[in-house]
């Protein structure tokens, strides 16, 4: 699956990245390069926790 996501400047330091379709799958990094691919491990994370839950994967 494909998803979207945004990368924004953080408000004190560094970048801050999350992708909308998975509500609360926030990551953060230094560069831009690191937030992506911080978000990206956490998305693998988060899709993996939703089905063991049995839960659907949007």
């Amino acid at each position: 699956m494909e998803y979207t996501i945004i990368i924004e400047k953080g408000r004190e330091s560094g970048y801050v990245a999350y992708a909308p379709a998975l509500k609360g799958c926030v990551s953060q990094g230094k560069t831009k390069a690191e937030a992506l691919k911080n978000i990206k491990e956490a998305m693998e994370a988060y899709v993996e926790a939703l089905l063991e839950d049995g839960l659907p994967v949007v």
